[in-house]
């Protein structure tokens, strides 16, 4: 994956998040505190936001060019998303969910879904309604219909949020899963570096809106290049 930025503002509530950088990697990470901005960019990159000025890129295919008036329409971008709260229709059930990503015209085949099933562990959910789920198995169903889409980028918006220790490491697991068995690049927002130090192998850090830091988490971590939020608040 490599996603572009140039010269891109977007005015946000207290702030404006201000990002001229190239995001090259399988998982790249959006590291900050709560309210830096990370969510913002995500929305940029799905196509939920179309004040910003500037251009965006993905695969030197544009997603944005305010200069010569270019936006691509979210449902063509081909990008999928996985928010905090998981976002499923409460009145389908687990299969239905799943399976809804294939109305958007994804090039998914039926033995691939059966893949992204098994790999989640979710085939003994699929007769059962979303409102009866975990919130790992919420997780899992809402990164499974995502995959079934097809999706040149997945967008993960602190997806183990909520989830205890030992929940958040069996997700890790999967994400790892998805990484290796289908090839589909992620970004990953968090605020936790632990996640990072596991999963990620680039780093973007976000602060107030401006990019603090970037680098292999190795890098940001052992040469300090995070403010001082980040050891205060470890486990926060």
């Amino acid at each position: 994956m490599i996603l572009h930025f140039d010269k891109v503002n977007l005015g946000l509530s207290d702030f404006p998040l201000r990002l001229d950088l190239s995001l090259e990697g399988n998982i790249v990470a959006v590291f900050g505190p709560s309210g830096a901005g990370k969510t913002s960019l995500l929305d940029l990159v799905a196509g939920l936001r179309k004040d910003a000025s500037g251009r965006i890129t993905l695969d030197g295919t544009v997603l944005q060019d305010n200069h010569q008036s270019l936006f691509t329409p979210p449902r063509l971008r081909h990008i999928g998303y996985v928010s905090q709260s998981e976002s499923l229709f409460p009145h389908l059930s687990v299969r239905g969910n799943v399976t809804y990503g294939l109305r958007s015209g994804a090039e998914r085949t039926g033995s691939q879904m059966d893949s992204i099933i098994e790999t989640l562990e979710i085939g003994n959910l699929l007769d059962r309604g979303v409102q009866n789920l975990s919130g790992g198995e919420k997780q899992r169903v809402a990164m499974a219909r995502a995959l079934v889409a097809g999706p040149r980028l997945l967008l993960l918006d602190e997806p183990l949020s909520g989830l205890d220790s030992a929940l958040k490491e069996k997700v890790l697991g999967y994400l790892r899963a998805i990484r290796d068995d289908f090839s589909v690049p992620m970004l990953y927002v968090t605020h936790h570096a632990e996640e990072i130090m596991a999963l990620v192998d680039r780093v973007l850090v976000l602060d107030r809106g401006e990019v603090t830091g970037s680098g292999t988490p190795g890098e940001i971590f052992r040469l300090r290049q995070v403010p001082e939020w980040v050891t205060s608040n470890q486990g926060a």
